[in-house]
């Protein structure tokens, strides 16, 4: 019972973020395919948002239990959004290297061999580009987080979805 309820806080967790990765990374992807549709480039991939979401949740959930993730909770709301979404880049970007590393892994002997075919054959300006997606998808996650932390989820579904103002 304990395990299935564990299971269950996990996936309560996880959903949030996971489901704003989803529409994030559809929407970049959803650019990338009319970018390329206009060089007659067809294009699909949408299963990659899918799984870039989960990867970014998980992430979130991962990290959220380390204990120095917190080390701004008492500070301004600007202190503790940088440094979340800091840990969270680093997290997510160290995750991506090593899901990418594994795959190459079992198609490689070694892994300085590995890696060195992650290093020339990485399409370094399509990674930089994600990467700085990723930053600031994360900064906009993370302090609208950490809003809703500090003002309350009640206050800001009555704020957005409450009572019309004059």
């Amino acid at each position: 019972m304990k395990l299935l309820h564990k299971i269950k806080h996990d996936f309560v967790e996880i959903l949030p973020p996971t489901i704003f990765f989803f529409v994030a990374f559809s929407l970049v992807l959803l650019t990338k395919r009319l970018i390329l549709s206009e060089y007659g480039i067809s294009w699909t991939g949408f299963g990659s948002a899918i799984v870039g979401a989960i990867l970014v949740g998980k992430v979130v959930l991962l990290v959220d239990k380390l204990t120095f993730v917190s080390k701004f909770a008492h500070r301004q709301l600007i202190f503790t959004t940088v440094w979340k979404c800091l840990i969270y880049f680093l997290a997510a970007v160290l995750l991506q290297y090593l899901e990418r590393i594994v795959h190459l892994l079992m198609k490689h002997e070694s892994f300085l061999e590995a890696n060195r075919y992650f290093v020339t054959e990485t399409v370094w300006p399509q990674f930089w580009l994600i990467q700085m997606w990723l930053a600031v998808l994360l900064f906009f996650y993370c302090a609208m987080r950490e809003l809703v932390r500090a003002i309350g989820k009640e206050k800001v579904i009555q704020l957005f979805f409450g009572e019309k103002r004059a």
